[in-house]
């Protein structure tokens, strides 16, 4: 089958642009693409959503034995005619130094997909070969199979790093890409600005295949990104659920999700009904209710505005409906949100305390959380899986549901509190993927 890693020699160096790029041109072309993003990223996901018109999907060693990310690669390939799959950060970085932990490497190894690396050309020439060299012999399992030069403004400038490049490493250059305004895309706190709230998204997107296709190969990308596929004797054995109904909270404040973990909840046999906490009045009729992560903190007054809906999840509440908030779910069932501006406004209310903005980064990364007491996903004692990733504090005197660890290199760096269940409703800044958590999962199902 056809399919590809783009991965970066560090953030910033332009992989997400290109790699939308790459998917435009590959769509302009007629050909359907499927699009992935390596670790817990949504934001990326979604332009990738955008541009190709499938549901990208995320590919994360942390949260998935390897069967599982070849069984769920495989499940939405199969009607691909390409696999483009964007790397996280560098092409070795992943969770602590061990670059078989999570890296794109380690996914590239896995998925036995030949790797495109995106390098920063800017102020170089031969010098770009002792960094391509550097890549490709780090770990020589791994299929580098080309090289795309971004921020270079001139096709003298390129020639220089293409001769290079080749001479040194043997790698060969697809071409390069020249620094260009109209193509940036716009990013706050948590990173890129989700494509949900990019009103113009699509007239800043409209040349981008058309452009990647006047500097780079395509055609060549192609034919090097042939592979063999890769196999799994996983098979999903689930409980199959009849008559029942999620309402999944989904609108430009709330739209951080696992595709896979909404696709499951579909095949496992529920209707999902997605209802919109700034718009609609009032919850759908439902028996489970998922409200993911997003930005409650950017449309605050609205979410505030809107207290017919704030009413209805909380009386959902009071009559035990099954409730289950992840991050910026969390903040919106507090007692209220205080932004940055120091602007407070109301929330639901099921749990004391509000969510407080700050300046800086609280949580960051994988981590697991023991419960303490039984919730809707986790009886006392049993571990939850997943990532933070929040710029918010939640001050309460709730007690807490989990006691939460970091490690690194199999030693535990750090330990805090989190998560608050009360009755039948969990909120927490994890956000876990069902797949990792089958077990957490059925719980949910049979609160």
């Amino acid at each position: 089958m056809k399919k590809l890693l783009i991965a970066g020699t560090n953030s910033g160096v332009g992989k997400t642009t290109l790699a939308l790029g790459i998917m435009k041109a590959l769509k302009n072309k007629g050909l359907n693409v499927q699009p992935y993003k390596v670790g817990p990223d949504y934001i990326d996901t979604a332009y990738h959503t955008h541009v190709t018109g499938k549901a990208s999907r995320n590919l994360d060693a942390y949260m998935l034995e390897d069967d599982l990310l070849k069984y769920l690669f495989n499940k939405a390939s199969q009607d691909a005619d390409v696999a483009v799959v964007e790397g996280v950060m560098g092409l070795y970085d992943g969770y602590g130094i061990d670059i078989n932990s999570c890296s794109s490497s380690y996914i590239a190894k896995l998925l036995k997909l030949p790797v495109i690396l995106v390098i920063d050309g800017k102020a170089m020439a031969a010098s770009s070969a002792a960094m391509v060299l550097g890549y490709k012999t780090l770990d020589v399992e791994v299929n580098l199979k080309g090289v795309i030069v971004n921020n270079v403004k001139t096709d003298s400038h390129f020639q220089l790093i293409k001769g290079a490049v080749e001479k040194y490493t043997g790698v060969e250059v697809l071409g390069y890409f020249p620094p260009n305004p109209k193509f940036a895309l716009p990013s706050r706190h948590l990173g890129l600005i989700p494509s949900q709230e990019m009103e113009a998204l699509e007239e800043k997107l409209s040349g981008l295949g058309e452009e990647i296709e006047k500097f780079i190969d395509i055609k060549r990308l192609l034919e090097l990104c042939e592979s063999e596929e890769v196999t799994t004797d996983f098979k999903l054995d689930f409980p199959k659920v009849e008559g029942k109904t999620l309402a999944l909270a989904y609108d430009k404040a709330f739209n951080f999700y696992y595709e896979d973990n909404i696709e499951l909840l579909e095949e496992i046999g529920l209707t999902i009904k997605r209802f919109s906490p700034l718009h609609d009045e009032a919850l759908p009729p439902c028996d489970y209710v998922y409200i993911g992560g997003g930005f409650p903190e950017v449309f605050a007054k609205e979410l505030q505005d809107n207290k017919s809906m704030r009413d209805s999840i909380k009386e959902a509440h009071q009559k035990k409906i099954p409730i289950y908030a992840e991050c910026g779910g969390l903040m919106y069932l507090g007692e209220g949100l205080t932004t940055l501006e120091n602007q407070n406004f109301e929330m639901v209310g099921i749990f004391k305390g509000k969510s407080v903005m700050t300046k800086g980064l609280k949580r960051f990364g994988y981590c697991e959380g023991e419960a303490e007491e039984d919730t809707i996903l986790s009886k006392k004692g049993e571990k939850l899986k997943g990532h933070e990733f929040h710029h918010s504090e939640f001050q309460t005197d709730e007690k807490t549901a989990y006691t939460m660890t970091k490690e690194r290199e199999g030693k535990v760096i750090a330990t805090w509190p989190g998560g608050y269940s009360k009755e039948k409703t969990l909120a927490t800044y994890v956000h876990t993927h069902f797949y990792s958590n089958i077990n957490a999962l059925n719980r949910f199902l049979q609160a």
